[in-house]
């Protein structure tokens, strides 16, 4: 197989069943190819998790651009319910099938090939790294997270990083990520006192408490935007109770929200405000209140600068549309990457990730491997 080509490449990852958290044969296969092409391979597996770093180049040289990529893939679900075996890469009509297609096998394999391109036809005065994790679509504790802190105590560094999860919300070629939105979960226990729904004065419901503290959360009007940051949101996602009787007031109750976050807030400041809404309703209802919050990432920004332009130039340059620069959508590995240096994304339309009969044109595979080439290009050339 030739590593330089995306779609040969794309089609061999797919075809390695690398279910969170299986490594699938997809890491070895990179570490292989890109082995042949004179880059150093470590893994850095941690905690089980499979995980490879590559470089090309002279370790921590000031010019060393980065690529960050996830190899793990969601489960297909029902084969059956897919018009191509979801681990077959069948080439039809144009189109890759398979899990991973999208998200983000192709654009592991296209970094790679224009990778595997620049060193053999142009070596760069300077340094490639490669960093591809099997653990994006799982926990995210040791994958790309493991990767920084290996190459903080091995002295590897980039100076940037493009991150390669699919960006585009219709067209190819029309957004690079430039930041995320922070992500918390509040998981709320409201805890009252048992009783007949008779006698409600010998109880204490913890279900009123929960409904006012639900509303106000739901209710407040967290920020209006900022100049990159669409406003912050909050939705209830459950509240369960579990209580089959209807003469029985139940003991506790439990409920859960979601915020997705600017700039304006952060893990801290969030969790400060609902804890003291639930001491609130605590007070008013004689309930407790355990709070635990998950805090899966905080927001951030890489300001529009000398690397979203560079990107930004090269998809124009490729594509003859210039990209938009955006924060929205959910959370990635970006949100790692973002305190080793600049990173931004930039990837493939994202419309069938996750999805029964994944597919992804051939054409736009190669299309971004040549985006891929041409950044790498004007990088060490500039």
């Amino acid at each position: 197989m030739d590593p330089t080509d995306p779609v040969a490449l794309t089609r061999a990852l797919i075809r390695c069943p690398s279910v969170t958290p299986e490594e699938g044969g997809a890491l070895s296969l990179l570490a292989d190819a890109l082995s042949a092409a004179g880059f150093e391979c470590t893994r850095v597996d941690r905690a089980g998790v499979p995980n490879l770093f590559a470089r090309w180049g002279t370790r921590g040289h000031a010019r060393t651009f980065g690529f960050n990529g996830h190899t793990d893939v969601v489960p297909p679900g029902d084969p059956a319910a897919w018009t191509h075996d979801p681990f077959g890469a069948d080439l039809h009509d144009g189109e890759i099938w398979g899990r991973g297609a999208v998200d983000m096998k192709s654009a592991v394999a296209a970094f790679v090939a224009a990778a595997v391109d620049c060193v053999r036809d142009t070596p760069p005065d300077g340094a490639i790294v490669l960093t591809i994790t099997g653990d994006e679509e799982g926990p995210s504790v040791d994958g790309t997270r493991a990767l920084l802190d290996w190459m903080a105590s091995a002295g590897e560094r980039m100076s940037a990083c493009l991150v390669g999860e699919p960006t585009c919300p219709e067209t190819f070629g029309e957004m690079i990520k430039i930041g995320r939105r922070g992500s918390l979960t509040a998981h709320l226990t409201v805890r009252g006192v048992q009783g007949h729904a008779a006698y409600p004065h010998r109880a204490v419901n913890p279900l009123p408490a929960m409904a006012r503290l639900m509303d106000r959360l739901a209710s407040h009007s967290l920020d209006d935007g900022t100049d990159h940051f669409d406003p912050s949101t909050l939705a209830i996602v459950t509240i369960d109770t579990g209580n089959p009787a209807t003469n029985v007031i139940p003991a506790d109750t439990r409920g859960s929200v979601n915020i997705r976050f600017n700039d304006r807030h952060s893990g801290a400041s969030l969790t400060e405000w609902i804890e003291a809404e639930a001491t609130r309703a605590d007070a008013e209802f004689g309930t407790r209140t355990e709070v635990e919050i998950k805090l899966s990432g905080e927001a951030f920004l890489t300001p529009p600068g000398p690397l979203s332009e560079l990107v930004a130039n090269a998809v124009a340059a490729e594509t003859g549309i210039r990209p938009v620069l955006s924060t929205t959508g959910g959370t990635s590995d970006a949100r790692f990457v973002k305190d080793h240096c600049p990173v931004v994304e930039f990837g493939l339309v994202g419309r069938g990730m996750h999805a029964v009969d994944e597919r992804v044109p051939e054409g736009e595979v190669r299309a971004l491997k040549a985006v891929y080439a041409r950044i790498l290009r004007d990088y060490f050339a500039g």
